[in-house]
Formats: structure tokens, C-alpha cells, sequence
């Protein structure tokens, strides 16, 4: 189902069971399209009474494609430095936000729980220090504040991001394995990703996509102190295993957000394999729920 937000931005989204007086809007991760939200660890939460909303974040999946020249990331990089992001970046991390507000609006919903992994965490929280009327709840999962120090991955890790993605079917479902397997922690199954691999590239296939993304993470800067005035109750939830964005990221997230709880789960890496979904939903429902 398509939305579309003030500046005519189309947004696809999804909901997974009935209107409920608990809504979970489940914000992806960079690159990363709304399927990546396993539709069966999405009905875990509505087997629990919670409707589940997921979308296309913009450039990504069904959701509108930016037009003009990819961003160059460490052009953006060097103008955050010199103050400068703003200029270079085409949109940023509270336009993303934006569009997770006209997917609520769509679905009519007032006041959503908000859960968000890596980039969609980093969104998630900007959703609640921008939009605070709009959030119930708070769960950062396997990002950071972008504080300067903190989250650091590997070199290794890090570098999947950028490495160049093959253009044909075949190559991108072993580019997509490969990279999975770099971040994963204990859990990882390469046939799963393989399956999955063919539905993203089969559904959208747009490589592009990352870079007009990761710009708006480096222009969106530190959002520790913004962090201090989140007034709803927050979950911070990091795999103890994770490459690309380390441990710290989380328990930075938890320090920043007064009242705020950390999960930190030990098989964990930077994903979300079926083994530790009832502990993640678990924890979440628990917080939405009590």
C-alpha cells in the first residue's frame, strides 16, 4: 500500500494483523527493504495483540527512488567535518522520520510503538526527539547515537558496505550471503539469506539505494544530547557479537535516553536470525505491554 507524505515522497507499507490498541511501526535498516522483516517474526507481535506496520524506507524497495547523482559518502563525510553536511546530503535522517509519520498517518494510527534496526534505529530515535506526540514507546535495535567513538565496527565489517554489488541475479544472492555472513553473529544460515537474497533482488533491485541513505546517517551527526529529552519508556536492544556497529553504540543509546533499559544479547552479531526472536519480541512486548 502506497502513502504519500507532504513533499509527495510515495512510501509502500505493509500491516500485519488487526487495528489493536498497541501498533508497532518497525523502521529497516540501511538498504534494507520492508521484507527484511520476517512476516513470521512479525506475526510473533500479533499473536501477542500488537498490529504490526513495516515500509520501504525512501530509495529502497517499492517506496519512490531519489532522483539525480549518487551522493558521494566521503564527500558527505568531509562536509559533516566542515559543518557542511547539510549541503551535500539530498535529505536527511528527520525527512526519513517523516515518512514513517505519513505511514501513520495512512493507517490512521495517532501514537505508535516505534522499533528500529541500525539505520532504522538511528531513524526510530529521531522519530521520538522530533515527533514525541507520535511515539508510546522507544526500541533502538543494533544501532548508535552517532557520537563520534562510539559503535565502531570493524574495518572488515564496514567495508561490506561499501564493496561494489554485481548486477546479475546470481552474483548479487552470493554478494548478499557473503555480506550477512561478515555481520552475523552465532546464528547465521546461509541458506535462509539465500532464499531471501532472490526474493529482495526479485521484488527491487536498486544498488543505488545505500548511499542516498548512509549520507543522511553522517549528516545527521551525534543525537546524544537530543537524546536527553526523550520522555518515553525505551529499550535498547545489541547483539555482544555485532562488527559493524559495536557494543558501545548500544550502551551509548541506553546512557543517553534517562530511564532506558539495554538487552544485550550474547549469540547476537549485527542481525536478527529466528533463534533469538522470542527473546526480541519478548522484550519488546513486554515494554509495549507490560
Amino acid at each position: 500500500m502506497p502513502t504519500t507524505d507532504a513533499h509527495t515522497t510515495v512510501i509502500h507499507y505493509d500491516v500485519f494483523g488487526p487495528a489493536s490498541d498497541h501498533t508497532l511501526l518497525l523502521i529497516n535498516g540501511l538498504g534494507s527493504q520492508l521484507i527484511n522483516w520476517d512476516p513470521a517474526f512479525c506475526r510473533r507481535f500479533v499473536d501477542r495483540g500488537v498490529q504490526v506496520v513495516v515500509f520501504d524506507n525512501r530509495d529502497v524497495g517499492l517506496s519512490a527512488k531519489t532522483p539525480g547523482p549518487v551522493p558521494d559518502v566521503r564527500a558527505v563525510t568531509a562536509a559533516f567535518r566542515d559543518g557542511r553536511a547539510g549541503d551535500v546530503a539530498p535529505y536527511s535522517l528527520s525527512d526519513m522520520a517523516g515518512d514513517a509519520i505519513a505511514v501513520l498517518d495512512a493507517v490512521g494510527v495517532d501514537r505508535a510503538h516505534v522499533a528500529g534496526m541500525s539505520m532504522g534505529g538511528m531513524i526510530a530515535q529521531r522519530l521520538a526527539i522530533t515527533w514525541p506526540d507520535r511515539v508510546r514507546s522507544l526500541t533502538s535495535i543494533m544501532s548508535t547515537t552517532g557520537a563520534p567513538g562510539v559503535g565502531r565496527g570493524s574495518a572488515e565489517a564496514v567495508a561490506t558496505l561499501s564493496a561494489p554489488t554485481p548486477s546479475d541475479r546470481a552474483g548479487f544472492i552470493r554478494h548478499e550471503v557473503e555480506t550477512r555472513q561478515a555481520t552475523a553473529g552465532d546464528h547465521f544460515d546461509a541458506d535462509y539469506w539465500a532464499d531471501h537474497a532472490g526474493r529482495i533482488y526479485d521484488r527491487c533491485f536498486h544498488p543505488d539505494g545505500w548511499a542516498f541513505q548512509m549520507a543522511a546517517v553522517v549528516a545527521d551527526g551525534d543525537r546524544t544530547a537530543d537524546l536527553a529529552a526523550v520522555d518515553v519508556a525505551t529499550l535498547v536492544i545489541h547483539g555482544r557479537l555485532d562488527p559493524l556497529i559495536g557494543l558501545s553504540g548500544g550502551e551509548a543509546t541506553a546512557a543517553a535516553v534517562p530511564g532506558a533499559q539495554l538487552l544485550v544479547i550474547d549469540s547476537m552479531g549485527h542481525d536478527l536470525p529466528e533463534p533469538i526472536w522470542d527473546d526480541v519480541v519478548a522484550a519488546i512486548v513486554d515494554q509495549i505491554i507490560g
